[in-house]
């Protein structure tokens, strides 16, 4: 039976499970939002075509499944760019599907038209940097190798986003449907080098090492690794680091986690690898500049270094290592923990006990952040970790909470976008029970409050811890300490948040002391209201860090 190239999109997404799609229609996609209209798929209508992309790609975080995001030709597609390169740098498997004006249209100056013919635009240049597949689909005659070719992306070990923009003529035109029966939903294989790994050279250098460390980053939680990980150094006695989207790992409250390595941390984890450690196993873990503290070779010098990773681009891209393994970090530490009770001898870990209670409270306990610090403290007992936080800020949470659990803690640190915890939060939200809590600064808010309003549409409860010092916080610091305080564009006046809430129909919070932050948490309902908490800062109070910028 032949059906519309529009039906087998939607009948492919009913194939991947595909829940929810968040995006606005326009006229050359609206095939495919007509033949949504039969299904069981969600439409989620957001206000603008950015927001639709950074919803798919929280939910994507917080599902592991397939985050969808639809919009029309010319500025639909390219309002996209921001959500999609930011699911690029967090490798998010996240579909967006675009309309396009018709290919008899092409180059003759047809309204939006971006196929990069004639004075358009061209699409593919703007979205081959930051997708992992993007296509204008021409013809009907290869579809059934585009959708195995991004069906291996989406769901492979190292999945990203993929873009397919479809001319209107070619979305009404007829396949036969026999061929969505032809799509294996299956990720693109690949050799891990599994089978050869030195064994024996890794715990050789394990057990001749006296202060080893790993640096635990993203790629272990990709891979499923958090447990063995946990419980192979529980066993070793042998301290984790981890990167900032790698928190919880191990329980940041546990006498053997050194905390998060990077600029804007407490240092605990720098001065421990930089002073004593004399082996560094990197497990999934980029070495970034942030958590490099800008490639600072104090971190490396004078040490051995392993280094496994399922992305072969990622192995001595920075530093060279001693062992460089393309492997799957799960396998890795399911093989190293089998060894583990005959061939490692377990390290006295009393000197990194020693080391944390000197250093723990090292640059914390800062007077001119008593505020922000109760509340995020207040805000992480009273959720014990149950919560899934986005977060824009990174700075606060990452120097005055501790975080024990994995995949409940998403730090915006990939492109580092403004306004993106709103609607990650949002798509997040669609996938648990859980509570979901969106951080971020005046300036970023007012990049994406009026998503604000997609969730009092669909009454998806999400609350936002909005911070609130009536500027761009971080780029004052820097021209506090880096350019003599020369204030420029930077500072602004702030809405009446009060009222704007009144305006959304939302719950309303302001916390300019303690005893707000007490009232606040006696009175919020954080599972089943839209709340907003205006948390009110000092602008001209900066966390004690240098960017070098």
């Amino acid at each position: 039976m032949n059906i519309k190239v529009s039906d087998f999109i939607v009948k492919y997404l009913e194939r991947l499970g595909t829940e929810y799609v968040f995006g606005i229609p326009g006229a050359h996609i609206l095939p495919v939002y007509d033949a949504l209209y039969d299904t069981g798929i969600k439409s989620i209508l957001t206000k603008h075509e950015q927001g639709a992309s950074f919803m798919a790609g929280g939910y994507a975080q917080q599902s592991g499944k397939i985050g969808v995001c639809i919009a029309t030709a010319g500025p639909g597609a390219t309002n996209l760019v921001t959500g999609l390169a930011n699911a690029y740098m967090d490798r998010l498997p996240v579909l967006a599907i675009t309309g396009e004006t018709p290919t008899y249209s092409f180059g003759k100056g047809a309204l939006q038209e971006s196929s990069g013919l004639g004075h358009s635009i061209n699409q593919n240049y703007i979205f081959r940097g930051i997708t992992k597949y993007h296509t204008i689909v021409q013809r009907t005659d290869y579809i059934l190798k585009i959708f195995r070719d991004i069906t291996g992306i989406l769901l492979s070990r190292n999945p990203g986003p993929v873009l397919l923009s479809f001319p209107y003529n070619v979305l009404k035109e007829t396949i036969d449907d026999s061929i969505i029966d032809n799509l294996r939903l299956s990720g693109a294989s690949s050799q891990e080098g599994e089978d050869t790994l030195p064994s024996q050279e890794i715990l050789s250098m394990i057990n001749m090492s006296r202060y080893p460390v790993i640096i635990a980053g993203y790629g272990s939680v990709l891979s499923k690794a958090e447990d063995l990980m946990s419980g192979f150094c529980t066993k070793a006695r042998i301290p984790i680091a981890t990167t900032l989207k790698a928190r919880g790992i191990l329980p940041e409250t546990s006498e053997l986690s050194l905390g998060v390595l990077g600029i804007t941390s407490n240092e605990l984890a720098y001065r421990y690898i930089s002073e004593k450690a004399d082996l560094i196993i990197f497990a999934g873990a980029s070495f970034g500049e942030r958590t490099s503290y800008n490639w600072d070779q104090n971190l490396l010098n004078g040490k051995k270094i392993i280094q496994i990773d399922n992305n072969e681009k990622q192995l001595n891209k920075v530093f060279h290592a001693d062992i460089a393994l393309k492997c799957d970090i799960r396998v890795f530490f399911e093989n190293i923990t089998r060894m583990l009770a005959e061939n490692i001898s377990p390290k006295d870990s009393k000197d990194v006990i020693a080391y944390k209670s000197r250093y723990a409270n090292h640059d914390v306990k800062d007077n001119h952040f008593l505020l922000i610090s109760y509340f995020l403290n207040k805000l992480n007992d009273h959720f014990n970790s149950e919560a899934s936080v986005f977060d824009d800020n990174i700075i606060y949470m990452q120097r005055f909470c501790n975080i024990s659990k994995s995949r409940g803690y998403f730090p915006n640190s990939g492109i580092s976008s403004l306004g993106h915890a709103i609607p990650a939060a949002i798509g997040a939200k669609l996938s648990t029970e859980k509570p979901v809590i969106a951080i971020l600064g005046d300036g970023g808010f007012q990049m994406c409050c009026m998503e604000i309003m997609t969730a009092v549409n669909y009454n998806i409860p999400i609350s936002i811890v909005l911070l609130n010092n009536s500027s761009l916080g971080l780029v004052r610091k820097n021209q506090f300490y880096n350019y003599n305080a020369r204030f420029i564009a930077s500072e602004f006046t702030n809405p009446d948040y009060k009222k704007l809430s009144d305006s959304f129909n939302i719950d309303y919070f302001r916390v300019a002391s303690t005893s707000d932050a007490d009232s606040a948490f006696k009175t919020i309902d954080f599972r089943n209201k839209i709340t907003l908490i205006d948390l009110i800062l000092d602008k001209d109070e900066f966390p004690k860090y240098s960017s070098g910028r």
